[in-house]
């Protein structure tokens, strides 16, 4: 498991079940179904957080207290890409926190649409 946490965080990008495995730490350790089993646990937890389209592209990105990230997600193709824009929710995250009390309130964004590969 520290294998797979390590190659997240050097990373730093969300990351494909296929990219995980076949990365240089993980490819002679173990297997996809042992990572995405190791993925499962990991998201269990909320260490990391499974993304994209679940059907057909999903990727995987370590959830870190205090950085957050929107993404943009095609489609056609899967393809993901951080948003480089601020965040539009993060003040009314803040606004529903101090009204209901909620701790550890968080918010994902994504962001669907196709792709200028795609067309």
């Amino acid at each position: 498991m520290q294998e797979l946490f390590s190659t997240l965080v050097e990373e730093d990008r969300p990351m494909t079940l296929a990219e995980l495995a076949g990365s240089d730490r993980l490819a002679d350790v173990c297997d996809q179904a042992t990572v995405f089993r190791l993925l499962r646990r990991l998201a269990d937890h909320g260490i990391v957080r499974r993304l994209g389209l679940h059907e057909r592209a999903a990727y995987f990105t370590l959830v870190v207290p205090g950085k957050h990230s929107d993404y943009l997600i095609c489609t056609k193709c899967g393809s993901i890409a951080a948003v480089d824009a601020p965040c539009p929710v993060h003040k009314l995250e803040e606004e529903i926190r101090e009204k209901t009390g909620f701790r550890g309130l968080y918010h994902e964004l994504e962001f669907f649409g196709v792709c200028p590969d795609c067309g």
